[in-house]
């Protein structure tokens, strides 16, 4: 059973050290923030957890904004490759930093001179994911945790220096000034007290086409992947969060959306069903049925728009309304997932009895021409 917790702790004032992660860019609210800014340690790189919710947010910089012409640019339809790091030192933007600490002979180190328990894993199998959400707003200050949606999710994220988000190749143009972004990381449970990290920073999405189209409302995930740890051994899709989701809010004194408990931390990945890559089915027209969650709710439906995009449906499952003969190429990205789920929908009772006796269609919807 997934654990909760009351929001009564004591603020923990960590000593300075070369540990945990943070996003490092010159786009970034609190680029230039150190150690002595703050009467305690409010580095980018420090976690936060039982914070107000001014103190939270933004990780508490918003008053230490980025230059007006700095932007960390998303390419819709391609990668933007941020820096992961646990000091700014160690970081491309290491000149503004106490000392240049990076690793010469292995660039992609997240935490030179220091084991990988300084950013909370026991092993690459270990790390749980990071997520990018954006806001079509280009003032923070009006942007709320309602706004953003994560648009773009890492699952091997913290793991390397250099680390790669996918952008949806429907993203729509940012309004004037550009749009606000943040970066979201939680650690696995076996690496660590309960902490979470949010970097915000300006953004600007480039190369947008003339089939992009608005966000949806962003909604609050939901936990329906396996989760050995909680005896829970089978994806319950009906479950899942489908189309734009919010990030991650959790552990803090206000406004968190999650309220998991210490050893169940929500991730970024497909326990929660945040797939790794663009999320590309987070736009007003990536559904035509969309029902609301529920362990015995229908499957959603993808509209065409999403399918051309590249969505990968046999990762999740989809039914699809119709696929034309242009859309009907494989993607390989998430075949290991795929056939760990066919195995296991096709064992599943559940699912033979809800298509002979329901009339309704498998949750496993393999690609075709029509």
């Amino acid at each position: 059973m997934l654990q909760f917790h009351p929001f009564f702790f004591p603020i923990l004032v960590l000593p300075v050290a070369y540990s945990h992660s943070a996003f490092f860019h010159p786009s970034m609210y609190g680029f230039n923030v150190t150690d002595t800014t703050f009467p305690f340690d409010n580095r980018p790189v420090t976690p936060i957890r039982d914070r107000t919710f001014v103190d939270w947010w933004f990780h508490g910089h918003l008053d230490y904004p980025p230059h007006l012409t700095d932007f960390f640019e998303l390419p819709a339809g391609r990668k933007a490759t941020a820096e992961i790091a646990c000091d700014k030192g160690a970081t491309s933007y290491h000149a503004s930093a106490p000392a240049d600490i990076r690793d010469r002979n292995n660039p992609d180190n997240v935490c030179p001179g220091r084991g990988i328990e300084a950013f909370h894993t026991t092993g690459k199998d270990d790390v749980t994911g990071c997520a990018l959400a954006i806001a079509y707003e280009s003032d923070a200050r009006k942007v709320k945790p309602e706004d953003f949606a994560v648009f773009s999710v890492n699952q091997t994220c913290v793991w390397t220096r250099f680390t790669d988000f996918q952008v949806p190749a429907r993203m729509p143009s940012c309004p004037r000034g550009g749009c606000t972004c943040a970066f979201f990381w939680i650690h696995s449970s076996n690496s660590g007290a309960e902490e979470n990290y949010m970097n915000g920073f300006k953004c600007n999405v480039t190369g947008s086409t003339s089939d992009a189209a608005a966000l949806a409302t962003p909604k609050i995930p939901r936990r329906c992947g396996a989760d050995p740890l909680n005896k829970k051994m089978q994806d319950v899709l009906g479950n899942c969060t489908y189309g734009a989701k919010q990030p991650f809010y959790w552990f803090n004194l206000e406004r968190n959306n999650m309220f998991e408990g210490a050893f169940s931390p929500p991730v970024y990945n497909d326990m929660y069903n945040f797939l790794d890559g663009a999320q590309n089915d987070i736009f007003v027209d990536s559904y035509d049925s969309l029902p609301d969650p529920s362990p015995v709710a229908l499957v959603p439906i993808l509209a065409n728009t999403t399918m051309s995009s590249g969505y990968d449906t046999t990762a999740q499952g989809l039914v699809v309304k119709s696929i034309g003969k242009e859309r009907n190429t494989s993607l390989k990205k998430h075949a290991e997932h795929s056939l760990r789920t066919e195995k296991r929908l096709h064992a599943d009772g559940r699912w033979t009895s809800a298509i002979d006796t329901g009339g309704r269609r498998s949750r496993w919807v393999r690609r075709r021409a029509v």
